[in-house]
């Protein structure tokens, strides 16, 4: 039987005999973020696919399912998965098959999603501008951004409809992408002219793709063009701002920070990310907590990025205990660093001495991380003589990630 078919009976199968005990999406959402195991991903996605009233909130636990299929390169899986719901009365509906559409791009299978727009007619589903820009997002994340201007050209006069600021935001970025900042540009003016609205995700993809390939000078000229047109600049383009600060002085982040608060902008886990990152590589690491301390009276939590910018600079400065602190703390909020910065942590807890602190990190994130990291995680063990760590009891790791 091929492990497409028997996927598919199991994913059936499984979908009938959870009928009973179905999760909302908010749940399947939660738990698909640290579910990494693709046949588990499919357990959680099937227990929703039949309940979900609109294609929008189901989308996301659609991605995220088929992410984690094609982290495991199971692609005719993802295929079975996807086709499948073609035989859904819903397929009639554009904003269902486009979530198709996307969801082939997430996995990189252009060729499916251009063969499901080309399908449209025979599944009864009206085509517009909505599935074309979900065509637009699946090129783009197969990265065939030179594909972008050729479909922009061809797909909109064929089928008579006209592309909107979404479908020249993805046409924007693809140049981007390829950096063709010209272009870009000279995109950004033809939206002008034809009074298609440049949306703030289209300016900040220009904005950050000028800092990104060196120019500066002409990232802060846009930006003052903007300004003076009255075009509302939001976080995000503040952000790609104050993360491109030359030299990075905390006092021009601050400053910025303030003027976001002037125009009436609230900043976000982002921006004062950025303002710690800064103080830590000035080595001004008091700075930096008290910056992490302020985030719960700005109504913000830390993410995933506030941690690791504290424990990776901690553990240069050879603070292992403060950094072994704040793992403790990512874990209890489920906001778990990348694998090289607690990798440089447990050397630390080793090189200190710090053997039962360092066993427990490994346990957990070997609970926390992906399968394809588990390996080298064990590598890490088996150089700092911690193998012996898997063998410990279920309360030992609880005492570890909670004293």
């Amino acid at each position: 039987m091929s492990s497409s078919l028997r996927h598919f009976r199991y994913f059936r199968r499984f979908s009938t005999t959870t009928a009973k005990s179905s999760i909302s999406i908010s749940q399947a959402k939660s738990k698909l973020r640290t579910e990494y195991d693709p046949d588990k991903a499919l357990q959680i996605y099937s227990s929703v696919s039949k309940n979900y009233s609109s294609p929008v909130f189901s989308r996301y636990a659609q991605d995220l399912t088929v992410r984690r299929l094609a982290k495991s390169k199971r692609f005719n899986d993802i295929e079975t998965l996807i086709e499948s719901h073609k035989k859904d009365p819903k397929i009639t509906q554009e904003p269902f098959l486009s979530t198709l559409i996307r969801s082939y791009g997430q996995a990189g299978m252009f060729g499916h999603a251009m063969r499901t727009f080309d399908q449209m007619e025979e599944l009864g589903t009206p085509r517009s501008v909505i599935s074309f820009n979900a065509l637009l997002s699946a090129c783009i994340q197969s990265k065939l951004f030179d594909r972008v201007p050729v479909l922009f050209n061809e797909i909109p006069t064929k089928y008579d409809f006209c592309p909107d600021k979404v479908s020249y935001g993805l046409f924007v970025k693809s140049y981007c992408e390829t950096g063709s900042i010209d272009k870009a540009l000279e995109l950004l003016n033809e939206m002008e002219t034809k009074g298609v609205e440049v949306t703030a995700v289209t300016f900040t993809t220009v904005f950050n793709s000028l800092y990104k390939y060196g120019k500066t000078e002409e990232a802060e000229k846009l930006w003052s063009e903007m300004v003076k047109k009255g075009f509302e600049l939001d976080v995000a383009a503040y952000n790609v701002r104050i993360m491109n600060v030359k030299g990075g002085e905390p006092e021009k982040l601050k400053e910025l920070i303030d003027e976001m608060s002037t125009v009436g902008l609230k900043p976000d886990a982002i921006t004062y990310n950025y303002l710690m990152t800064c103080y830590c590589k000035k080595g001004m690491m008091e700075e930096a907590k008290i910056v992490y301390k302020g985030l719960e009276s700005n109504g913000l939590n830390p993410n995933a990025g506030t941690f690791r910018t504290l424990i990776y600079y901690l553990c240069l400065n050879g603070d292992y205990d403060k950094g072994y602190k704040f793992f403790k703390e990512s874990v209890r909020t489920n906001k778990i660093s990348d694998f090289m910065t607690l990798k440089l942590l447990v050397q630390g807890l080793v090189k200190k001495k710090k053997m039962k602190e360092a066993k427990g990190v490994i346990r957990t994130v070997k609970k926390k991380f992906p399968p394809n990291l588990l390996k080298a995680w064990k590598k890490v063990e088996e150089e700092l003589g911690l193998v012996a760590a898997s063998t410990v009891t279920t309360e030992e790791v609880q005492e570890t990630t909670t004293d």
